[in-house]
């Protein structure tokens, strides 16, 4: 077991569950609502509930149990693999995979693909379930994502996404047609409070969130645009465009189901990163789907 001190310099606003995952964002939030349940977080050496706001001068103290052998079958599923080395893989997700086990998807999911590819050589961070996966795409997002081999690099990594350091460059079709070239768009995400499935503009309790858009082509209905992430929140895109009245083309969630697309038109394109081991910077790019092509070339976009 190992452990985690940390000590306040301000109060929080936020519950401390939700601040523990901002401090350590190599770990869920549901991460630490478990442990606050097993009575693992204590603060000024006490246990305390999830509901509970730190204060200026709490010291924190984190149990972290140690990692128990992970019970997710290893499967054969190919993999599109953009860069691989002894310490990070570069993926390119296929839309329709989910990227770790959760309810309803205990299989068939890019962890189960990872596990098979990479046996025991992914970090163990971010529980059993997520071996390897420092940050996510949705389902039915397609393109790049990293994924670390040990502990070391999802530190290193980890942490240069806290500091928004890493490019993270999509690009999608949206509906409607969006007159200024480019622009930001700079409004807080939370849970949505009419649908827990759902995330919303929430300025009063959200997370602050930050997204630059530019127009690569303009049709009669939609417009094609490169969106670069200077945060990363859950659905950050899709609620951000929706919430302009430009919702992702097919998302379902957000904007309206389209006949013969499963989920919205959004491509994960270009991902950059300071690499743990060299400090070497690299990028790689995830090349668009046919299905994506072709959408584009059928809506006069390309």
């Amino acid at each position: 077991m190992k452990q985690l001190i940390h000590q306040l310099n301000e109060n929080s606003k936020d519950r401390i569950d939700k601040y523990l995952s901002i401090v350590y964002p190599e770990y869920t939030r549901s991460f630490f609502q478990n442990l606050l349940k097993d009575g693992a977080v204590l603060v000024n050496q006490k246990p305390v509930k999830a509901s509970y706001k730190p204060l200026t001068g709490d010291e924190i103290c984190v149990k972290v149990p140690d990692l128990k052998e992970t019970e997710i079958i290893p499967q054969d599923i190919p993999l599109d693999i953009l860069y691989e080395d002894d310490d990070v893989l570069v993926v390119n997700k296929p839309k329709g995979m989910v990227v770790h086990p959760a309810a309803g998807h205990a299989s068939d999911t890019l962890v189960n693909a990872l596990l098979y590819h990479c046996k025991d050589s992914l970090s163990g961070i971010n529980g059993e379930i997520r071996p390897g996966i420092v940050h996510r795409i949705d389902r039915d997002t397609t393109g790049s994502l990293i994924v670390c081999k040990n502990d070391k690099a999802h530190q290193f990594i980890a942490s240069q996404i806290k500091e928004h350091s890493v490019k993270r460059q999509y690009v999608g079709i949206v509906c409607g047609v969006i007159k200024e070239d480019e622009g930001t768009i700079h409004a807080s995400i939370g849970r949505s409070k009419k649908d827990r499935k759902k995330m919303a503009i929430d300025e009063v309790n959200g997370r602050d969130a930050i997204t630059h858009y530019k127009v690569l082509s303009r049709s009669d209905r939609y417009t094609f645009m490169q969106f670069q992430l200077e945060t990363g929140r859950t659905h950050q895109i899709r609620v951000h465009m929706a919430s302009i009245g430009h919702p992702l083309l097919g998302d379902e969630v957000y904007g309206k189901p389209v006949r013969n697309l499963q989920g919205q038109t959004l491509h994960a394109m270009t991902i950059g990163f300071v690499h743990p081991t060299t400090g070497e910077y690299m990028e790689f790019e995830a090349p668009i789907p046919d299905y994506f092509q072709e959408k584009l070339h059928k809506l006069k976009l390309d």
